[in-house]
């Protein structure tokens, strides 16, 4: 009888930049078959990811799948192949820590051209070599390409990408499109030979019906304020190349994650392109830009002081959207100022991502929120309350159908492994020397795995099942802790700062509405929200001004947060 094959996984990768002989793919492939032919082994599975980086194993849904099923154990393989330690990663933390993983069950592997077995005595320390210079020939190359980009920036060259609105791209080079830079021309004049920002342009854009050419996956036709500003800051415009401007930094703490970091200096030189608007013009809005920047990071400075009560929980009236706490400076005749005034606006009542809201009253933040706490104080008093609250609290969770279900589920995969225990012991009594053996094997082989599949599929409808048993007991825990809270509100809410304040609100109330206009008695109260079923009945409420709070308690089936 020939010995059994030993089961293997094969996995090869290129990015777009390595699509060089003996690199490709089917080189690649090519290559591990020989070797597992010449070694007998039987290739069980292949995963492939063309186009991939090997900076990190995030990204690779093939290596991952690979990974997941080495996790459980589907193939009982031995090895990985690769054809060398680069296809495999060239980030020497995550092959070490892949490696392991895939150690802990069992599993090496097996590097061909560089000759390395993981399984061997030598081979880890040769991995863990040979994957820290994969890591430093990564960075070689990432510093090769950058030289390349730098070099083709200082000759005013366009350095690839999507041309920037406002021009196509014509044999490589930047060539102005007609249909865009007229929009072009319109931002810059308005910014630097008016007073209005970047949100006021936004809006002149779409009142005089100038709106984007759509290219690209781009969907909103509307010019918004960020867009706006983007094109302004960019020296393209006025026949600059800039290379630099922002920065891919290390997230610090992290291992893989990076983030765009702006930079002060940078390379800018004469492009090869014609400019849209005059290097004059593009001057003076970079100076209107800095000052405005700087009024903007001055008034930031002094709102970030405030906690705002409501902020995100208060709905617009009329399109629906958050309001957001702000202030705005109030000022004597003379123009001194008189005192901060804290209210609540529509986000959208200026121009933000191409959407935007009529309504710009505003609404005092001190009004609407001393209107809602005095609104749930009355509620938690009121004597029909705190019984209810109780009566929730004792209530037991009706977990009785998932307990069968579960039971069901225990019973199934009892019967199934004796089942399982009874083919095994079958297939141990089978008589070697019986003609058809080897078909009663196969047969009593393929009834096990048949069933291995079964139990594995009861053995996962009981894990959702628990789960699910746990989710509904952790709500009514949570629900629990809430109603707590509403009873002892009063309370609470009196010895709490403002920060500890927004966080109850935050875990008690799903959202308020307000009045579009403020009523004869001064409230804007409407109706609030909560994130729990509160009451299942009308509570006859009304603030001291004798405001009656419409639909004080809304039915809410949100899942709460605390």
């Amino acid at each position: 009888m020939s010995k059994e094959k030993v089961k293997v996984y094969t996995y090869t990768r290129v990015s777009t930049a390595m699509q060089t002989d003996g690199y490709s793919l089917d080189a690649q492939k090519a290559r591990l078959k020989a070797f597992a032919d010449y070694n007998n082994y039987e290739i069980v599975e292949t995963y492939e990811d063309a186009g991939k980086s090997g900076k990190s194993i995030e990204g690779r849904m093939e290596f991952n799948r690979m990974m997941e099923d080495i996790k459980s154990g589907k193939d009982g393989v031995s090895f990985v192949l690769v054809f060398k330690l680069s296809r495999f990663g060239r980030n020497a933390a995550d092959v070490l820590s892949t490696l392991q993983v895939m150690q802990d069950f069992g599993v090496n592997l097996i590097c061909v051209e560089d000759g390395i077995d993981s399984s061997k005595d030598a081979g880890k320390l040769m991995i863990s070599v040979l994957s820290a210079v994969a890591e430093i020939e990564r960075e070689n190359i990432r510093i090769q390409t950058m030289e390349g980009r730098i070099q083709k920036a200082r000759e005013g060259k366009w350095n690839g990408g999507f041309a920037p609105y406002g021009y196509q791209l014509v044999g490589g080079r930047l060539e102005i499109n007609e249909e865009e830079a007229p929009a072009i021309r319109v931002i810059f004049d308005q910014y630097v030979h008016t007073d209005i920002g970047s949100n006021g342009i936004a809006k002149y854009l779409e009142n005089h019906g100038i709106r984007k050419v759509q290219r690209q996956n781009g969907k909103n036709p509307l010019f918004d304020a960020h867009l706006v500003r983007l094109i302004l800051k960019n020296p393209v415009y006025c026949g600059k190349i800039a290379y630099g401007r922002r920065k891919t930094e290390k997230v610090h703490g992290t291992r893989n994650e990076y983030h765009l970091v702006e930079q002060d200096n940078y390379i800018l030189v004469d492009g090869l392109h014609k400019a849209i608007v005059s290097e004059d013009v593009w001057q003076t809005a970079q100076v209107k830009l800095a000052a405005q920047a700087k009024k903007y990071e001055h008034i930031n400075k002094a709102k970030d002081t405030r906690t705002h009560l409501l902020s995100g929980i208060v709905r617009c009236p009329v399109c629906g959207a958050g309001m957001y706490g702000n202030k705005s400076i109030k000022r004597k005749k003379d123009g001194t100022k008189y005192k901060d005034f804290y209210y609540y606006g529509c986000k959208h009542r200026t121009m933000i991502r191409g959407h935007k809201c009529d309504y710009r009253k505003q609404i005092r933040e001190e009004l609407l929120d001393d209107a809602v706490a005095e609104v749930i104080v009355k509620l938690v008093s009121n004597p029909k309350f705190a019984a209810m609250m109780q009566e929730k609290i004792n209530r037991k969770v009706d977990t009785a159908a998932i307990d069968q279900e579960l039971a069901n589920y225990e019973k199934q995969l009892r019967q199934r492994y004796a089942v399982k225990s009874k083919l095994a012991e079958e297939i141990d009594s089978l008589d070697p020397d019986d003609k058809h053996y080897i078909k009663r094997k196969a047969d009593l082989d393929d009834r096990l795995y048949r069933m291995y599949d079964k139990i594995e599929d009861v053995e996962s409808k009981q894990i959702e099942a628990r789960a699910k048993k746990q989710t509904i007991e952790a709500e009514k825990l949570t629900g629990d802790n809430i109603y707590k809270v509403l009873i002892y509100f009063e309370k609470l809410y009196s010895a709490m700062n403002e920060t500890e304040r927004r966080q109850l609100m935050e875990t008690l109330i799903s959202e308020i509405q307000v009045y579009e206009d403020r009523q004869p008695s001064g409230q804007w109260l409407k109706s609030i929200k909560f994130k729990l079923p509160i009451i299942e009945e009308d509570m006859d409420l009304s603030l001291d001004n004798n405001e009656h709070v419409e639909t004080v308690v809304l039915l809410s089936h949100k899942k709460p947060t605390v």
